[in-house]
């Protein structure tokens, strides 16, 4: 999703998968495999009589981090690779030829296993699959010495075998041991180790795994980054980000010479229980900036170069910092805290705990960079110190919960700027993303909030609108719906108290929400469990006579296949407003709707009922014909009888339930006349993101008279608006963002004024030499025209010497923008090489050039020629791909694209074609169809 990268959900992903498995026991004799050149070391530490039951294993594991969970066998799917074979129970006996036959070939086997077993340097496969058991409890230290990793394995035994959660990165190096047997599951990144005796309950041993690796050439481990200097010279950083030693997701200085070029640095004591996810190290040569929030020294490093562009990340940081203090009552637990801009780093930040991880983009601005360029900056530093409480203090117990991280770490990113930072109107950031993640939940391919996860691809693919928008947003809801307006921030404290240092579950916090007010308890979990135990939202229809009001739910699906539409329910706190009351918060009734459907009685009669009052709800709104007739009346009278949010809501409702089939394109015209007279930037940024996606459906599809007819309506809807845009400097964030979204769509539509505009100024700027400054929200639509003018190369030649971060990246968008075939081919090429455009943008670049006509198609043969080059740079299922594969197949809307697609993904086996991305497109693309089927000849009637 376009604003989970550009506009503030800049976000990990996770490459190792840690140790909690659907399995039971650990049936280590029968697996299959071969020996391995790696070497463990095993020391006993005696025995210990300790009064531990077993089920204490599994409150350690909880203390300690997520790895160690039991799981039952009765979880295993029947025809899952992992299950144990049952033996024939009958029984014949064999002939002479027979059995000399087996003795031949059980010699032939034997010899075979002595060659494998005393074959140096040998890797060994396995042939069934690992099952789990948590064998111990377990503490963990590590040590780094002259190039080789330590890692010392404390564990109390359980059971005489340990199995292990790893990534192959690394290679286990020789050394003395005992005779450990190690046993490899790729699939699952795991490692087995059996002992060679059997270890008591309770007894203690230390298993000691030393390894070695070269430096990553992916985003993943230790690995280098680099950057050109003032005078031209390559720079190099070296970045850990996890992968560097086997991870356990735990609750887990000093610089000595040791000659002239190596230094030995010693760091303090973790003061922390802290999961092993969140270690990270930098070795590099970067200024900081730093100064004192409380107990706490906040430092912001850069490259020397980008030191004077790091003021404002500091000064919003220990802004947030202080407000996050106050907030949760808990302060911040650590001496320092590093904000840290990595010139080549994929994701837009990581949470790692006291060093945190950016992009540069996500973390630098100059003192010249626009309002809404700073919005970015600030949005990404509130999402990763809100992580320092959720999910680093308090951590979900496994990736199936991983919302409670994210969507905690989402809503209060907002919160906090609302207060801290409120000229930045963060709030009509915080409504757009509520309504993009409802157009990935309306789809059958959707997930619950909380789901099951099983393997490192769905792990990766948590990572999505779901788990943060969705989970913020469901949030949203609950503190809408809470009696008083402490209820919430009071849970929310107890929550992190409660569980500081531990790991957590959903329904740990319904009980911390309902401490303080325990009638609550019965329907927080019912209300919650609806909308976190099952996919998707509700359609609420509203049928209106006299002082009664009727309201239907059901699930808002946008399927084509009848046969999968579901009877879920949810426990909606359904908000509303009416013409005798309808701005302010105490004009807002709540109606909790739990059945099929409920009566609600109105004081009187009423002319018009809105629902979802600012649409705090989480979801869709159908008021039926003579409802929404109601509403475009009252919106034509006056528009400012409804908050900006409420008309918001309104368009973007009419729209879905267009793609739902549910109104026709009419109605959506009807409601949308009202737009000539509107000021407000939310409502008009939503009809033209709505409007912009059906015009580029119809570009796609080769409807250009039709597409031509739309342009001159859009144009029409909006063109006194865009006159009305200056192109000079402007404060208000809200104005940036309205007049950046007005422009870029008429400069795309090809209107001759927005077009001469923005050719003068770049022309202005190029003869400058820089210094005369486009303004920060002008720049894209600037960049855009450029690049689809003779004025390419010039801008291929900004882009290399470009010194702002925002500026070089909206630049790249413009050169991506281009429609020329060649520059087309050009830029993706070298997007996937990273000579001149860093890998990390290959999302962006494949995205942008996916929005053009002439790209479209270049693109998606792009990524079909270099499938496995894209997972060699990015995850299986990880965001970059699930954001390409959106890229490339959304505007389809064919049968032949739709044969494609299924025949290419359907190909790569174990290479993606499992990925929910995969039916995520395939569902999008027969929507697509069905939509233009159904609406092309309406619209060319109406147009």
């Amino acid at each position: 999703k376009e604003n989970m990268i550009e506009n503030s959900m800049f976000e990990e992903e996770p490459d190792v998968v840690d140790l909690a498995k659907d399995s039971a026991s650990f049936p280590v004799n029968d697996i299959v495999y071969e020996p391995r050149s790696s070497r463990l070391l095993v020391r006993g530490l005696g025995e210990n009589d300790l009064d531990d039951e077993e089920e204490d294993c599994e409150s350690s594991a909880r203390l300690l981090g997520m790895s160690f969970m039991n799981r039952s066998s009765a979880h295993r799917t029947a025809g899952s690779p992992y299950t144990r074979q049952s033996p024939s129970s009958s029984c014949s006996r064999p002939s002479t030829r027979t059995m000399v036959v087996c003795v031949l070939f059980l010699v032939i086997v034997v010899s075979m296993s002595m060659v494998l077993y005393l074959l140096p340097g040998c890797t060994f496969t396995k042939v069934r699959k690992l099952s789990l058991v948590m064998p111990c409890t377990v503490a963990h230290k590590i040590k780094y010495s002259q190039g080789i990793i330590s890692s010392s394995i404390f564990a109390e035994m359980l059971r005489a075998e340990v199995l292990l959660h790893v990534d192959l990165l690394w290679q286990l190096s020789d050394g003395e041991a005992t005779a450990v047997t190690v046993l490899e599951y790729k699939p699952n990144q795991q490692i087995a180790v059996k002992f060679t005796e059997e270890l008591k309950a309770g007894q203690k041993c230390v298993l000691t795994l030393d390894y070695a690796a070269e430096l990553s050439h992916t985003y993943d481990g230790f690995y280098n980054s680099s950057y050109s200097d003032k005078e031209g010279n390559k720079k190099y950083v070296f970045v850990h980000l996890l992968l560097t030693f086997p991870l356990f997701s735990f609750k887990s200085a000093k610089t000595t010479s040791l000659s002239n070029i190596l230094f030995m640095d010693e760091f303090e004591k973790t003061t922390v229980n802290m999961s092993t996810y969140l270690v990270a190290f930098i070795v590099a040569n970067f200024t900081p900036v730093n100064k004192m929030v409380s107990n706490t020294l906040l430092s912001v490093y850069a490259v020397p170069e980008k030191y004077e562009h790091t003021a404002y990340a500091l000064d919003a940081a220990s802004k947030l910092l202080d407000f996050y203090n106050n907030f949760f009552e808990i302060p911040y637990p650590l001496k320092k805290l590093d904000l840290v801009a990595i010139p080549d780093f994929l994701a837009g930040a990581m949470e790692n705990w006291g060093l945190i991880t950016f992009r540069e983009t996500s973390l630098l601005v100059g003192s010249q960079s626009s309002a809404l360029e700073k919005q970015v900056v600030a949005s990404v530093v509130a999402h990763e110190l809100a992580h320092q409480w959720f999910g680093n203090l308090v951590t979900m117990n496994w990736w199936n919960d991983l919302w409670l991280n994210e969507g905690f770490a989402t809503y209060m990113q907002y919160t906090s700027i609302q207060h801290v930072l409120p000229h930045l109107d963060i709030e009509n950031l915080f409504l757009d993303v509520r309504l993009r993640a409802m157009e990935k939940d309306a789809l059958n391919s959707s997930h619950a909030v909380s789901t099951e996860v099983n393997t490192p691809e769905q792990v990766e693919e948590m990572f999505d609108s779901v788990s943060y928008e969705k989970g913020a947003s469901i949030l949203l809801m609950l503190n809408a719906s809470l009696p008083g307006e402490q209820q919430f921030r009071k849970g929310i404290i107890q929550y992190l108290k409660q569980f500081s240092g531990l790991n957590t579950y959903t329904s740990d916090l319904w009980n911390s929400l309902t401490q303080f007010y325990k009638p609550l308890l019965k329907v927080m979990f019912e209300m919650m469990n609806s909308w976190t135990s099952q996919k998707g939202f509700p359609l609420v229809t509203v049928s209106h006579k006299g002082d009664e009001v009727t309201l239907t739910q059901e699930h808002f699906l946008l399927t084509s296949d009848n046969n999968t539409r579901s009877s879920s329910l949810w426990n909606i706190p359904v908000s509303y407003i009416n013409d005798t009351c309808s701005l302010a918060p105490e004009c807002r009734q709540i109606f909790t709707l739990k059945t099929k459907s409920g009566t609600l009685k109105l004081p009187g009669n009423v002319t018009w009922l809105k629902m979802n009052y600012k649409n705090t709800g989480f979801y869709i709104v159908d008021y039926g014909k003579d409802g929404w007739a109601e509403l475009c009346d009252a919106l034509t009278d006056d528009y400012k009888v409804l908050t900006s949010e409420d008309r918001t809501s309104l368009i973007h409702n009419i729209f879905a339930l267009s793609r739902l089939g549910r109104v026709t394109f009419q109605q959506v015209h009807l409601l949308l006349k009202y737009l000539s007279n509107e000021t407000e930037t939310t409502p008009i940024t939503e009809a033209l993101l709505q409007l912009n996606t059906v015009y580029r459906l119809l570009d796609k599809r080769h409807e250009p008279e039709l597409g031509a007819r739309l342009k001159v309506y859009m144009l029409s809807l909006f063109g006194s608006l865009v006159g009305n845009q200056t192109w000079d400097e402007i404060e208000s964030v809200s104005k940036q963002e309205l007049r950046a979204a007005l422009l870029e769509t008429a400069c795309r539509l090809k209107e001759e004024s927005c077009i001469k505009q923005a050719k003068a100024i770049f022309k202005s700027y190029v003869e400058s030499n820089g210094t005369v400054r486009i303004p920060g929200d002008l720049q894209q639509v600037v960049f855009n025209v450029a690049a689809q003018s003779d004025d390419w190369p010039t801008l291929l030649n900004l882009y290399a010497n470009a010194s702002y971060d925002s500026e070089k990246r909206k630049i790249l968008k413009g050169l991506a923008s281009t429609q020329d075939p060649h520059q087309i081919v050009w830029i993706l090429k070298e997007g996937l090489s990273g000579h001149i455009v860093q890998t990390q943008e290959m999302p962006l670049v494949i995205d942008t050039v996916c929005k053009g006509f002439a790209g479209y198609l270049f693109a998606w043969d792009f990524i079909q020629e270099n499938w496995d080059q894209l997972i060699e740079k990015f995850p299986v299922g990880s965001f970059a791909i699930q954001r390409i594969i959106k890229s490339t197949t959304s505007q389809f809307s064919t049968k032949a694209h739709l044969a494609q697609v299924q025949s290419f993904f359907s190909s790569l086996k174990e290479r993606g074609s499992s990925m929910r991305s995969v039916q995520e497109a395939v569902e999008t693309i027969k929507l697509n169809q069905r939509w233009m089927d159904t609406n092309l000849a309406s619209l060319r009637k109406l147009l």
